[in-house]
């Protein structure tokens, strides 16, 4: 299982994922203070929709991606991170290093 250093180390950079990705949502979702804007009295319509389109294209695996970060923070928060959600075992070190917000272990990925 990993050690509590490691663990620190794993929740820093959790925290930081979380940051960029909300900042890069931030972009994506209209209305809020970073977001894209786009002209609605543009003449082109179309291309408005597509646009609008396409950032919520972008935006879809960027939430389901801070969910999962979220969940691993959690999971550190409650004593449970490093498990598999399907089998319960421990995911391997070298699995969580790669990627820290992983749910599952490689045999049920």
């Amino acid at each position: 299982m990993v050690d509590d250093a490691v663990l620190s180390e794993i929740r820093a950079q959790l925290e930081g994922e979380r940051e960029h990705l909300r900042g890069q949502l931030g972009e994506l979702v209209p209305g809020t203070e970073t977001s894209l804007t786009f002209d609605e009295n543009f003449a082109d319509s179309g291309q408005v929709a597509a646009e609008l389109g396409e950032a919520q294209a972008l935006a879809g695996p960027l939430l389901t991606q801070l969910a999962d970060v979220e969940a691993a923070l959690d999971k550190l928060g409650d004593g449970s991170y490093g498990r598999c959600e399907e089998c319960g075992r421990p995911i391997g070190d070298a699995r969580l290093e790669a990627m820290p917000h992983t749910r599952f272990c490689i045999d049920h990925a």
